[in-house]
């Protein structure tokens, strides 16, 4: 039960941050929908040991023009840089840019 409440606790913590980026960044360079919700089929490959979905790594691509603005907000850079971050990332073949 103690495992299964962290895991809840810790989606919650991840749900609260994805929000908080989509405020503060809605359209950006290019014109790119920067809406880190849209990015909701990551979560289980973030919060676990699963692989990202295809639909993950879609998403992600789509919003690449959006990844400067993410990484320049301390807790969505937190998540991107997580060891599941950076699997995320190499599974789906993108790579940090350099902002």
């Amino acid at each position: 039960m103690k495992g299964g409440v962290a895991s809840f606790v810790a989606w919650c913590a991840v749900v609260m941050v994805v929000a908080l980026v989509a405020a503060e960044a809605q359209e950006t360079a290019a014109g790119a929908n920067c809406n880190p919700m849209e990015l909701a089929p990551c979560l289980g490959a973030i919060m676990g040991p699963d692989n990202p979905a295809p639909e993950c790594c879609q998403k992600l691509k789509e919003q690449v023009p959006c990844f400067c603005n993410y990484l320049k907000d301390p807790r969505a850079g937190q998540i991107i840089d997580s060891p599941n971050g950076k699997k995320i990332a190499a599974v789906c073949g993108l790579q940090r840019p350099s902002c």
